[in-house]
């Protein structure tokens, strides 16, 4: 079973990155420690806080609910915490969810979107996928790359462009 997560309200940087690597995260600025738990629970989440408390509550420290206290500032050092916590393939399945939604985005024929993407993007991609919720088009063009890239850098800094 492929890992999930849910990011507390401090790590919406971390939330992005891990869902343009492929991975489902739940986020929400307004989320409480306990609603984080909760979920963590229910859902079989890893939970990603910055919170010190939330590791020392006996369901985490049980090992009941798994906890990384977040310790860095900088989303790159996040990102390499979490993969080597968990032993993570931070290029498995890229850019395969929603950003915005975290859903799984889903491959859509070029005709559905000839009308939802400009001209110039639809005369030169012919891979399109498509957000379920939200709508959103997804295409494998320049931000695609960008973001792949991107990816790279923050997986493994010693690249260098």
């Amino acid at each position: 079973m492929p890992m999930k997560f849910v990011a507390d309200a401090n790590l919406g940087k971390l939330a992005k990155w891990l869902r343009i690597a492929g991975y489902d995260v739940l986020f929400s600025r307004n989320i409480d420690d306990d609603s984080l738990i909760r979920i963590g629970l229910q859902d079989g989440r890893v939970v990603l806080t910055r919170d010190t408390h939330i590791p020392r509550r006996r369901v985490a420290a049980s090992g009941e609910l798994k906890v990384i206290l977040i310790k860095y500032d900088n989303v790159q050092d996040q990102l390499q915490q979490v993969a080597q916590a968990l032993v993570l393939d931070l290029k498995a399945h890229p850019l395969s969810r929603c950003i915005l939604c975290n859903q799984p985005l889903i491959p859509t024929t070029k005709e559905e979107v000839r009308d939802t993407v400009p001209p110039y993007v639809f005369n030169t991609q012919s891979h399109f996928s498509k957000c379920p919720v939200c709508g959103r088009i997804y295409w494998q063009g320049t931000h695609w790359y960008n973001m792949e890239r991107e990816l790279e850098k923050l997986t493994n800094p010693q690249t260098t462009y």
